[in-house]
């Protein structure tokens, strides 16, 4: 077994590799429109209800119809989770881990197409949509080399008289809950986290990317991976969302998603519900409201470049996302005007077209994003953009600056979750580490300044679980940059660590007395 290394990203100035992905964007729009069943104990499920995947940047366009489950169904998934869990507890994590390297060893070979769906049903560009299928292939790869280590024997202080044992056990069924603006790597590295490690799962994607939870159950399906392990279950979350989460037989819940939907589920799992035997495990990433410092002594230039490239990749669709820009008054003026510059040159259109700005995900994220910038243009300075854009068939909004605001403005506290950045004044460093702080999520953060104590301060005091020095607060790596945040942004997590199997495992002693003959 080799060491673990990370996918390179595509170079799309290629143009053989240009090509590659255009014609795998022609081939995958010539499937729109299919529909596609759930896969509940290795079997093809249909339900009444459907689900509907659209094309975020043509309305008109179906990427695929749905299922939509209910409670009934959700019961059948878990049930096929349970008996699927009876005899894979029990298979070797070496051969657990090679189901992880044989679908990684897939996703390879399909990985435009894979890009090609992502790039249809939530709107990312080439690079992005190649970035989230690396991850997704990093995490496969990564937590099947920690699945065996954890499989290793472990050291413990020796006991005269006695043979002891600690090892690592699974938990059983999981329910696993991902969201939409990493549709393939978060999903794929929650579920093959809690697979990998013994446990079964019912995996309900986003409504509004169910293609990427189908291409995972397919590959997986591909593998060879046996039935009932994964189960597929696209489903209505007012119908069986809570069903899940709140059903006896489940012992944990991995959920990435919103701060609101993120503690209704930890609030459903405290509850204990008739013949459940446990206490819920519950793995939440929840939101952010990610600042990046600029300093006074900072290369402003380079600092312009990072807060534009996190606060705007993917329309700022990301819960790393750089939604605060705190710039000191030094040299706040120079900031806002390179700010404005590069912001106006970002050029905005279909993401099948690799435009580096594409649309928002849905009709309801439009909506609650042109809701913050009419709250924005009553609390500060109207810098960039801040309107729909006009005559495109698709949810696409301007990039948007607000400058000028307030600490505890409402664009400044609350998550947008859209291509809105606001730019705060700062009187110096210390005041700039205090307004960072100033928010209820601890997620990521940047800082930039040439100035070695000041980065050494925001190391200690600056609260978030991924902190980056003179670089964007977006684009971690798997085993390079764990990934998780404090306080309402989840449970730290830290998706891609070398602790995070154990998030899905429980340790177990055995204590042998040495008895002669035996």
């Amino acid at each position: 077994m080799t060491k673990f290394e990370n996918m390179v990203y595509l170079n799309f100035s290629n143009k053989e590799i240009l090509k590659k992905q255009q014609d795998a964007i022609k081939k995958v729009r010539a499937q729109f429109g299919r529909e596609y069943p759930n896969i509940v104990n290795g079997k093809e499920v249909k339900t009444q209800k459907k689900t509907i995947s659209i094309n975020p940047a043509n309305t008109d366009e179906v990427v695929g119809t749905f299922q939509k489950g209910g409670k009934d169904d959700a019961e059948q998934a878990i049930q096929a989770a349970l008996k699927a869990f009876e005899t894979w507890q029990y298979v070797p994590a070496k051969e657990r881990a090679n189901y992880l390297f044989k679908a990684a060893k897939v996703m390879k070979k399909r990985r435009y197409e894979i890009n090609a769906w992502m790039v249809s049903e939530v709107g990312k560009n080439y690079l992005e949509a190649d970035a989230d299928t690396c991850e997704a292939i990093d995490f496969l790869e990564f937590y099947a080399r920690e699945a065996i280590r954890y499989a290793e024997p472990q050291e413990l202080t020796k006991n005269k008289g006695e043979k002891n044992h600690y090892f690592y056990i699974p938990l059983g069924v999981g329910v696993v809950i991902p969201p939409w603006n990493f549709p393939f790597a978060i999903l794929c590295g929650m579920a093959t986290a809690a697979i990998v490690s013994g446990n079964t799962v019912v995996l309900k994607p986003s409504s509004e990317s169910p293609m990427m939870g189908w291409l995972l159950a397919d590959i997986m399906k591909e593998v060879g991976l046996p039935k009932g392990v994964l189960n597929y279950f696209v489903a209505s979350g007012a119908e069986a969302g809570d069903y899940v989460v709140e059903h006896p037989k489940t012992r944990f819940i991995a959920f990435t998603g919103s701060m609101e939907v993120g503690l209704r589920i930890n609030e459903l799992a405290a509850k204990k519900n008739e013949g459940q035997i446990w206490i819920k495990r519950v793995v939440n990433e929840m939101g952010g409201k990610d600042s990046i410092i600029v300093d006074s002594e900072a290369d402003v230039d380079d600092a312009v470049k990072g807060v534009v490239a996190a606060a705007f990749s993917f329309q700022g669709q990301k819960c790393s996302a750089c939604s605060r820009a705190i710039v000191d008054k030094k040299i706040y003026a120079d900031f806002t005007k390179k700010l404005k510059k590069a912001v106006d040159e970002l050029k905005i259109g279909n993401p099948a077209d690799n435009f580096i700005s594409g649309p928002v995900v849905s009709a309801k994220a439009e909506k609650t994003i042109l809701e913050y910038i009419e709250i924005g243009k009553k609390e500060g300075k109207l810098l960039n953009g801040g309107n729909k854009v006009k005559g495109m068939n698709g949810y696409f909004i301007q990039p948007t600056v607000f400058i000028d605001i307030d600490p505890m403005a409402r664009i400044s506290q609350e998550e947008i979750f859209g291509p809105v950045l606001a730019v705060i004044k700062s009187k110096d460093y210390t005041d700039s580490l205090n307004i960072a702080n100033n928010t209820i999520y601890g997620l990521t953060g940047a800082v930039y300044s040439l100035n070695r104590s000041k980065l050494e301060r925001a190391r200690k005091e600056f609260h978030v679980g991924n902190l980056y020095l003179n670089r964007k607060c977006t684009g971690a790596l798997v085993d390079v940059h764990p990934f998780g945040g404090f306080n309402m942004s989840g449970t730290d997590s830290k998706a891609g660590s070398r602790d995070y199997l154990m998030l899905f495992l429980q340790g177990k002693s055995v204590a042998d007395k040495i008895i002669k003959g035996i």
